[in-house]
């Protein structure tokens, strides 16, 4: 299970680079084994095209290293926060992808304007508070579990860190990667949107982000095949 997991999140940093959500060191990727309460976790400052499986370093749920060679990527705080307060979030994505990082360092939020947006949030991708500089990491984690209890932990699978950039979750590597990609495309598309309309636009109205997100994440969804 381990080193299936440990593949699963070398290959998940790994398409974060084909899918040019990142550069040089900027993100990473962990996956959680909640059965052993154990995290796999993209070691800090190592470039992608240099990345191995064994690279990939196994830690506890208080951040001790169990398994690797390497230190845990400094965001490690931030995931395990992530991990320990939502319990459908297997896997979380950190990058620092240009549009989405636009955003965030303008401090809004992604409005809601489309139904391709409204297929995978529903609302918003909101902007957490700023953290404390002096336990900066850990303050980032509380920030963003406060934001998402806030927002609805089953509506709220994407956060902005003001002046730093987005973390998603899913229910598995692939998941989150998926959304990570997709949040990205949600954000150029909302920013070009607004260029043609110069600022004067509303943004999708709840009737349809809820049909919508329903449809494809709800208890009664019927998108795509059973």
């Amino acid at each position: 299970m381990l080193e299936r997991l440990k593949k699963e999140v070398f290959e998940g940093n790994l398409q974060l680079v084909q899918e040019k959500l990142v550069i040089l060191t900027w993100g990473n990727v962990s996956g959680i084994d909640r059965e052993h309460n154990v995290v796999v976790i993209k070691p800090s400052g190592v470039p992608y095209h240099k990345l191995k499986v064994r690279d990939m370093v196994v830690v506890d749920m208080e951040g001790q290293i169990v398994e690797g060679d390497l230190k845990p990527s400094v965001d490690l705080p931030i995931h395990l926060a992530i991990y320990k307060n939502i319990s459908y979030a297997n896997a979380v994505v950190h990058t620092h992808s240009h549009f989405a990082t636009c955003w965030a360092q303008a401090r809004t939020p992604i409005p809601c304007l489309g139904t391709t947006h409204a297929d995978y949030f529903f609302g918003d991708i909101p902007l957490t508070e700023l953290p404390n500089i002096e336990d900066y990491e850990q303050s980032i984690g509380e920030k963003i579990v406060q934001c998402i209890i806030k927002n609805g932990e089953r509506k709220c699978r994407a956060v902005l860190v003001p002046g730093h950039g987005p973390f998603v979750w899913g229910e598995n590597v692939e998941n989150a990667v998926e959304t990570a990609f997709v949040l990205e495309k949600l954000a150029e598309m909302a920013y070009h949107t607004i260029m043609i309309s110069n600022g004067n636009l509303e943004v999708l109205e709840e009737k349809y982000i809820r049909k919508h997100y329903e449809r494809k994440w709800g208890n009664e969804a019927y998108y795509g095949q059973k």
